[in-house]
């Protein structure tokens, strides 16, 4: 019986296997959304004349996550592609995640501290403004 419990218990290459396709799967996604954001952009606006002569920084409505959430329902591809570069940005932190619940699993305390630490810093500097 000890040896079927070895045999089902979570390993080391499992998570390796969940954490490559969570990075894939993010990045496919994230690309996919881009792609669709700047289909209804170029739709919307691919006939506009850009003026280089003064500099327009981020529109407003696409500055927080409400405001981005709410221009997406309404299909404003700006909001679109912005989505699209924070699920990017979102991928490496959920892989962070995921491998201190991997660590967790395997009882690994030392990675599971290093992890929740990085987690941490990432979050410190968002909130701090010092991720942009």
């Amino acid at each position: 019986m000890g040896k079927e419990h070895k045999n089902k218990r979570f390993k080391d290459t499992d998570m390796q296997i969940v954490i490559g396709w969570l990075l894939r799967i993010g990045v496919y996604v994230s690309i996919t959304v881009v792609i669709i954001g700047g289909i209804f952009f170029l739709y919307r606006h691919g006939s506009t004349v850009a003026d280089y002569r003064s500099f327009k920084g981020v529109p407003g409505f696409i500055q927080n996550l409400g405001d981005i959430m709410h221009n997406v329902v309404l299909l404003r591809g700006q909001a679109i592609i912005q989505l699209g570069i924070i699920l990017l940005l979102a991928t490496p932190i959920l892989r962070v995640i995921f491998s201190a619940i991997g660590f967790m699993l395997e009882k690994d305390y030392l990675y599971i501290f290093i992890s929740v630490l990085v987690l941490l810093i990432i979050i410190a500097s968002a909130l701090s403004g010092g991720a942009g």
